[in-house]
């Protein structure tokens, strides 16, 4: 990707505003420095302390001259350079900037920040853009004196990440920065991020105090149903109602404003109307109000106008310290005893447990609570995210991750905002904990008009799937199942493998459950017969003890406890599903409390499924480890296969990048780069250029000539050797089969002059010359590897059955770039096409390692030239030695260069 031009930069200074979030939580604005900076510049000189700006001027230099002001405030935005931090009423409270070193490609970097935020990451912050910023200017290199004593500049430097050397000499130390980025400056950036993000959600989601901003007397209004909800669940801390109209709310004294209360405010939760908000966002921030919750309506959710208004809202937030979920929200639960905050206006109190849930929808979020009140779903946390302005849920897994109390984090999603960010987040998180989404809109996705087959494949729904398989996040298409296993992975491990044992008291709903099990890739296996013979020493007469279990309906409470123990203890069994259909003489209650005590004596997991049996049955929670409920066996085995599946991605090999050779980055730079001088718009490449690509990627492909008549047809065909094809040349006819533009299986020189001539006839000056190729391996097996640039997803790949089944069959896999060694193993070895390269029915086995390979130089292809737009390879024909690319097709389109989307900065 090329680097903005300067007089670009210089053109859209607001590419590099941003709000950012200190190591505190806290937040404030970072900018370019504007010359009407002056008089901030000399205010924020003012308030500095003797010992900062000994650390900066290396002398007691208590004012700043006209001149130093002047230079200091007017840069060129390529070689003289600053940042300024802003924070409340347009306050600077630090400054960060470099000035080229003449004729190098080193600059001279310093830095200051105001006493009061020094300790809070914001140094750090101003290098990560100002290392960006430089890097994108050509610079290579910074060099920074510091006074040997300034530990803390010199811990900025060195917690950076960069490549970092040093010089002492008179009590100074010249520090140089490699500006090139370093896995160490990324890793370090993304811990620094993790941990400001989450202090920023303890602000919000761990307050000591609340105020409700529009609490009104009437009962049934919002404020007053949060106010009411916030007394009712005990939230620990201090509540007050704010409302210029009233003496009291609730039974609470009411204030007249945020002025009036006496003492501090950590939350502020505001249900006014939306013309109102803005003024009650600038009371908070002046009251130090450390974290917003936005109720009301009216803002993007509206159209352009609200959007805009949002968009002011959040700045404003920021600006003074302070994060925002919501507007258009339905509030914040913490079910932990300490704070006891229920700041929703849910009718049904929830009941604590492992669960965090984010919902972007307000209203399904309440029903979502109530739902999992009757099901006896215990949560750590709720948000409900609204319209995402500030606080999304990249946010939240971020929170979850390092919460103790969380162990599965649930999502509901209409929308992904940074996919990308996401990609890396929720992997993290699936690492450590179970992760499942619903993400609404997947039969509307639709089609993207598009070209390539590739591109026609990866609408955005697969798109959701590549990204949500390659995180671990396990998706549901349905609320009940999102319930069904967020119960099972709260409270059970998922199983080491497929097999399951059924045990109960009816043989139909043990075989509806084995039926389900097996519909879902789980294994119902008949049990060992050490196993069988010991369930049938104290199982009634009739009993039968293969798998399913079916005890009769005389068992009682001693049979199931009996018979799960025995089950858990087979080392051929992985899983155990009781099933319970209540007899006339035995009660429930007691067969609940027998299954919690098995269940306690296992590390495997144990499922219950209580047929005709309302309700929450408290006694599977009886046991060390609670016992997930099912109403159905279906629901059971949707919970139980989605464990599993869970399960083997986490305990799968991470994998990782290939550093991959033979790969000329320059040269395929070079082409891309001359094709859009030539056609800034984008064009398809022409074949030769496609193929020129492929040879810089070290992609294997056939002998061709570029030819311009039939007299040079004739010759290539002789120099190449028959068979050969012949194609059309010109990158304007993309299908060639479909306009009959491709013509194979031309065995002498004569059949390739009549099908030159017979295209050239038919296609006229559009076809642009042409190309004769060898033929690819009579017995080889078509694929397909594709490339696409998603504009939210970022680089996909695609792999599959090719040649004219690429479109017509189903088997083909979207996956997220950059593809590891494992992913892009498990894309081939795992599809059904595979079932041919490794030599169907007799057939000869192909090169599969050489088709894993081209898969990943693809991947390097589209994470290292997002230029190419879309790309075929159709087919990738596997031979029993290598795999060649037989036809390619290629789109190249311009990308904005973002290199201000390098640093961390909010939404």
């Amino acid at each position: 990707m090329s680097a903005p031009t300067p007089a670009e930069v210089t053109a859209r200074p607001d590419q590099w505003e941003s709000d950012v979030v200190l190591s505190d939580g806290s937040t404030l604005h970072l900018r370019p420095i504007r010359p009407q900076d002056a008089d901030r510049l000399i205010e924020l000189h003012s308030r500095l302390s003797p010992t900062t700006i000994y650390y900066r001027f290396f002398n007691y230099h208590p004012r700043l001259a006209d001149k130093e002001v002047a230079r200091f405030t007017q840069v060129d935005y390529t070689d003289r350079m600053a940042f300024v931090a802003v924070a409340g009423p347009g306050r600077l409270v630090a400054v960060a900037r470099y000035d080229r070193v003449a004729g190098s490609d080193s600059a001279e970097a310093a830095f200051v920040v105001d006493d009061p935020y020094q300790g809070k990451g914001l140094g750090t912050l101003l290098l990560e853009y100002l290392a960006a910023y430089a890097r994108a200017r050509g610079l290579r290199r910074f060099v920074a004196d510091t006074l040997a004593d300034n530990r803390a500049m010199r811990d900025v430097f060195r917690h950076a990440g960069f490549a970092e050397t040093s010089k002492f000499e008179d009590g100074v130390v010249r520090i140089t920065l490699d500006l090139q980025p370093t896995p160490e400056a990324a890793s370090g950036a993304d811990q620094r991020d993790r941990l400001a993000v989450v202090r920023s959600l303890d602000r919000l989601l761990r307050p000591g105090s609340i105020a409700v901003i529009g609490a009104g007397q009437k009962s049934g209004t919002i404020g007053h149903e949060i106010l009411v909800t916030l007394l009712r669940d005990g939230f620990t801390g201090p509540v007050y109602p704010v409302n210029p109209n009233a003496a009291q709310v609730a039974g609470l004294p009411a204030h007249a404003s945020l002025e009036d209360i006496p003492g501090p405010v950590d939350l502020a939760v505001i249900a006014v109307p939306a013309e109102a908000v803005a003024d009650v966002v600038l009371d908070c921030g002046r009251k130090g109000v450390h974290g917003l919750v936005v109720i009301s309506a009216g803002f993007a959710e509206t159209g352009a106008d609200g959007a805009a208004s949002q968009q002011e809202l959040v700045s404003l937030a920021h600006a003074w310290g302070m994060r925002l979920i919501g507007p258009n929200c339905m509030g914040v639960i913490n079910t932990d005893t300490a704070i006891s905050m229920n700041a929703t206006f849910a009718r049904t109190p929830p009941m604590p447990g492992g669960v965090g849930f984010c919902s972007q929808s307000g209203g399904l979020g309440i029903s979502i609570l109530e739902e999992c009140a009757v099901r006896g779903l215990g949560l750590s946390t709720f948000v409900s995210m609204g319209n995402k302005a500030d606080v999304s849920g990249n946010d939240l897994l971020r929170y979850w991750q390092s919460d103790p109390a969380t162990r599965v984090g649930l999502l509901y999603l209409e929308s992904i905002g940074n996919a990308r960010a996401f990609r890396r987040i929720a992997e993290q998180f699936s690492r450590v904990k179970p992760l499942l989404a619903v993400k609404a809109g997947r039969t509307s996705a639709g089609q993207r008009s598009a070209s390539s087959h590739t591109a026609a494949m990866a609408s955005s729904d697969a798109a959701v799937d590549a990204l949500f398989k390659a995180t671990g996040v396990i998706r549901v298409d349905r609320l009940e199942q999102l319930f069904d296993t967020a119960a099972y992975l709260s409270t059970q491990p998922p199983p080491a493998g497929p097999r399951v044992a059924i045990v109960g008291n009816s043989g139909g709903p043990g075989t509806l459950a084995a039926d389900a099990c097996e519909g879902r890739g789980l294994v119902i296996q008949p049990l060992s017969e050490a196993t069988q013979a010991e369930l049938g020493g104290f199982l009634a007469r009739g009993a039968a003890v293969g798998n399913p279990v079916d005890m009769v309906a005389s068992a009682g409470s001693e049979e199931y406890e009996r018979a799960i123990t025995v089950l858990a203890a087979d080392p051929d069994v992985d899983a155990v599903l009781a099933i319970f259909t209540p007899p006339i003489v035995t009660r429930a209650d007691d067969v609940a409390r027998a299954v919690a005590r098995a269940a306690g004596r296992t590390e495997k997991p144990v499922l219950a499924n209580f047929l005709s049996t309302p309700g929450v049955i408290e006694a599977l929670r009886g046991g060390p480890r609670p016992v997930p409920q099912f109403a159905y066996p279906e629901s059971a085995a949707d919970a139980l296969a989605a464990a599993l599946a869970y399960g083997r991605w986490r305990s799968r090999p991470a994998g990782v990048i290939p550093a991959l050779d033979g790969i000329d980055r320059a040269g395929a730079r070079q082409l891309v780069s001359d094709r859009l001088s030539h056609s800034p718009g984008g064009e398809w490449l022409d074949a030769a250029a496609s193929l020129d690509l492929m040879a810089c990627y070290g992609i294997e492909t056939l002998p061709v000539r570029r030819v311009d008549s039939v007299s040079e047809a004739v010759r290539a065909g002789a120099g190449i050797g028959y068979p050969v094809a012949v194609k059309a040349a010109s990158a304007a006819i993309v299908h060639k089969m479909d306009e009959k533009a491709v013509v194979v299986g031309l065995r002498d020189s004569a059949a390739l002059e009549r099908a030159y001539m017979d295209m050239e006839d038919r296609l006229g000056p559009r076809m642009g010359g042409g190309l004769v190729q060898a033929m690819a391996p009579a017995a080889g097996i078509e694929t397909i590897v594709g490339a696409v640039q998603d504009p939210a997803f970022g680089p996909l790949v695609l792999f599959g059955p090719g040649g004219t089944l690429a479109e017509l069959s189903q088997d083909r896999g979207l996956l997220s770039a950059p593809l590891t060694d494992v992913d892009a193993s498990e894309a081939v070895l795992q599809s059904r096409v595979h079932r041919l390269l490794a030599g169907y029915r007799g057939q000869p086995t192909m090169d599969v390692d050489a088709v894993i390979a081209a898969l990943l130089r693809v991947s390097q292809l589209a994470v290292d030239l997002p230029e190419v737009a879309e790309l075929d390879i159709n087919p990738l024909t596997a031979g029993v030695e290598g795999a060649v690319a037989v036809d390619v097709k290629v789109r190249v389109a311009p990308v904005p260069a973002h290199p201000e989307l390098e640093v961390r900065r909010l939404r």
